[in-house]
């Protein structure tokens, strides 16, 4: 339990790119046809108009980091109620005119704390293509400044049009979701050790979402614990199904940490060191007295391997020693550190072999315990790079990512097994087709 309740602060990383020409596209797929209509002339004194709005061309997006400019052609029709008394006579009734009208809006981008595409669109500036006007019985009425005021009570309108438009079309909370879902699922890293590696996600975050060489880019993170579990079955999936309010921050963290085992049975510790270790001779004080050792067993002990030893010689018995087994990089061993009797064998060997406690055999025997599993960690780490390496978790959504360190840190003893646990440093990131 120790072992897989032992977590390392991950992150994974989700690169998001869309280009600027894919959201002009998405946004004139969704934005066509007619855009407004105002069917009520209102009061005479302050409109008369009646008027419909359509997009006539497609719409251009051009952006510098988080601002966008959406350049919008617009064909109007409008019908103008008019009266006039020219020569004396009173003339009334309505007229309709088409025109045509560039509208140009600024945009700022962002994202909500629910995940959700946010734009706050207002307008930049206007020209017009065709002038709008009418004439009655021969006389051109101007309708320009009207056409303008009726523009500035419904630009609102637009502007509410294309931000609903551009928060549809990028939808982000979808593949977040997908990702967090997916972070949660357990990874098998080796079939021979039954190992697992099990993200517990904590938290999620974004970098903000900029323009740089018409590409809008952003980058989600995923920040949780990562855990090495054993288990012949895949492990269950444990807490933090709910998605977390987004968290913005300027830089997204790399580093993702992962624990590597490797696993010697005591039987296993237990034969090399026999082999090692039966039928050798250890002379002290010159030559006075010396030991054989004639078997040896090995078992754990909370922190501490026990070594049980028979000896022969100057020294008929068991004797028992106690170490703290580590993991050395440098030599990529297994070794002890601290070994000495126990208190019951010290006691014994005051009274009847005081020279073995005076010698430095507890020494010699740590440094003679010695194990290779430099092989295994490597192994570990091959197993868990090509677990990495363009592994597609789901339709579209590929795990990628590089081991670039490998840390120790620390020795577990079980009744069965003694576990040295070293930790990858890398990085990892999820790619998400289609997101955004």
């Amino acid at each position: 339990m120790q072992l897989q309740d032992e977590k390392h602060l991950s992150s994974i990383n989700i690169p998001v790119e869309m280009p600027l020409i894919e959201m002009e596209r998405q946004i004139n797929a969704q934005l066509n046809g007619l855009i407004y209509e105002d069917n009520s002339y209102d009061d005479f004194d302050t409109d008369n108009l009646k008027a419909k709005v359509w997009k006539m061309s497609p719409i251009k997006v051009q952006a510098v980091d988080s601002t966008f400019l959406f350049e919008v052609p617009l064909k109007i029709w409008v019908s103008v109620r008019y009266e006039s008394s020219p020569l004396g006579f009173k003339i009334s009734g309505t007229k309709d005119t088409e025109f045509a009208i560039r509208l140009r809006f600024l945009s700022d981008i962002g994202v909500s704390p629910d995940w959700q595409v946010t734009t706050h669109t207002r307008v930049d500036s206007y020209d017009w293509i065709t002038e709008p006007s009418i004439r009655v019985v021969g006389l051109n009425i101007p309708i320009k400044s009207m056409v303008s005021r009726m523009l500035g009570r419904n630009f609102e309108k637009i502007t509410k049009a294309i931000d609903e438009q551009v928060a549809g079309t990028i939808e982000l909370r979808k593949y977040v979701r997908q990702a967090w879902e997916l972070a949660r699922r357990p990874v098998l890293m080796s079939r021979e050790y039954d190992t697992w590696l099990v993200i517990v996600p904590t938290s999620a975050m974004m970098t903000p979402l900029v323009v740089k060489n018409n590409i809008l880019r952003t980058s989600i993170g995923i920040r949780g614990y990562t855990q090495t579990v054993t288990s012949a079955e895949e492990p269950e999936i444990r807490e933090n199904s709910q998605l977390p309010n987004l968290l913005v921050v300027d830089k997204m963290p790399q580093e993702f940490k992962v624990g590597l085992i490797s696993v010697i049975p005591y039987k296993e510790a237990t034969r090399l060191a026999k082999a090692k270790f039966i039928g050798e001779k250890y002379s002290f004080n010159n030559g006075s007295y010396s030991v054989e050792v004639t078997n040896l067993e090995m078992y754990g002990q909370d922190e501490f391997l026990i070594i049980k030893a028979g000896l022969k010689g100057s020294l008929n018995g068991i004797i028992y020693l106690r170490g703290i087994p580590h993991y050395d990089p440098e030599t990529k061993n297994l070794s002890l550190k601290d070994l000495d009797y126990d208190l019951d064998t010290r006691n014994v060997i005051f009274k009847t072999a005081g020279w073995l406690l005076q010698s430095k055999f507890s020494k010699m025997l740590e440094k003679q315990f010695v194990f290779p599993v430099g092989g295994q960690i490597e192994e570990a780490r091959q197993s868990i790079q090509k677990t990495l390496q363009n592994n597609v978790l789901a339709k579209g959504v590929t795990l990628n990512g590089t081991i670039s360190e490998i840390a120790p840190d620390r020795v577990y003893l079980t009744p069965e097994n003694i576990y040295a646990v070293v930790f990858a440093k890398g990085r990892v990131a999820l790619k998400v087709e289609g997101l955004l």
